[in-house]
């Protein structure tokens, strides 16, 4: 179908009469070795993990499940195998044969990363890294889970802290002192991808109302500054080489999928999304930075959709 705000080619590559959702951003869930994406669906009935092939549109189940936390569904660096919490158990599937493997127990969320697949698990309050049978508590009194640096050597998690909102810290992986990076109305955290730094969402009160900013902070926290400003961004995440970003707005008036140019600080909208709710939308791009794929129930329930970019954004390396 054509968006009619921009006249950009959108293909819709599930059947909105099912549901069918994306993960956050944040999780790695579309190939840069082959063109697939996994995605969480009910199209069997219950909410269940899903391997779609770009190419042919062939879609396979990857498990049974009993309880399938779709925001948790990733896979590891090198797309052999796909992680998710069933219930409280995390599940590693191989991406080959089905193989399924339970990795721990009373998990409630999880992230791996970095270039030895480096993982770290929410449980009871606390943030542990998993090697092999080791654990390590990197954390207590953590809200959500952690996210692990692209370069797999730090986690950035999230506290609340009443009235006054949300903090972001950092914890080295190999154990220490977490070090504080942001305080307030803050959310959405994604790492620059060179590691460097913690980009994420601010809101503040501005002349006009209420602002949403992209901040980033440095390792210890002692810099933080304005990337942009955004049209009421409510998730975002950047590109591969961190050039770019895509957002979703929240705007009831302008429900938009956007492109923020970084050097610029300039917004392009890509597409309308028409999502009853602006926090499903979670746009990302492709590894290669040629697609951004997003959810959306404009059509019934959620579905997943894809808009081609390669003429809007310079290709990074990937698939």
């Amino acid at each position: 179908m054509v968006d009619p705000a921009t006249e950009n080619l959108i293909v819709r590559l599930t059947n909105p009469t099912y549901t069918s959702v994306n993960p956050p951003p944040q999780n790695r869930h579309v190939s840069s070795k082959s063109r697939f994406v996994l995605y969480g669906s009910d199209r069997m009935g219950a909410l269940s993990p899903y391997h779609l092939d770009l190419k042919t549109a062939a879609v396979r189940p990857l498990a049974d499940t009993k309880a399938f936390r779709p925001d948790t569904l990733a896979m590891d660096l090198q797309e052999r195998n796909c992680f998710f919490v069933d219930g409280g158990s995390l599940q590693q599937i191989n991406l080959s044969n089905l193989k399924a493997r339970t990795l721990a127990e009373d998990v409630s969320d999880f992230h791996i990363n970095g270039t030895g697949n480096t993982l770290v698990v929410l449980r009871r309050g606390k943030l542990e890294r998993l090697e092999g049978d080791n654990r390590t508590v990197l954390a207590d009194n953590v809200t959500t889970r952690g996210i692990v640096s692209p370069a797999g050597s730090s986690v950035c998690f999230s506290r609340e802290e009443g009235a006054s909102g949300t903090s972001l810290w950092r914890v080295p992986v190999e154990g220490g002192a977490p070090v504080l990076l942001a305080k307030g109305a803050v959310s959405c955290p994604n790492w620059n991808p060179d590691s460097e730094s913690l980009l994420f969402l601010r809101q503040i009160q501005s002349d006009r109302g209420l602002a949403t900013l992209i901040r980033e902070v440095s390792l210890d926290g002692r810099d933080e500054g304005t990337v942009a400003q955004t049209s009421q961004f409510i998730s975002f995440a950047p590109n591969a080489d961190g050039t770019v970003f895509i957002g979703a707005s929240r705007s009831k008036a302008q429900p938009h999928v956007v492109l923020l140019l970084r050097s610029a600080r300039r917004e392009m909208t890509l597409c309308e999304h028409h999502c009853s709710h602006a926090d499903m939308v979670r746009p990302v791009f492709s590894p290669n930075s040629r697609r951004v794929y997003f959810a959306s129930d404009r059509h019934g329930k959620s579905a997943l959709y894809v808009v081609n970019v390669e003429l809007l954004v310079e290709p990074t390396e990937g698939s």
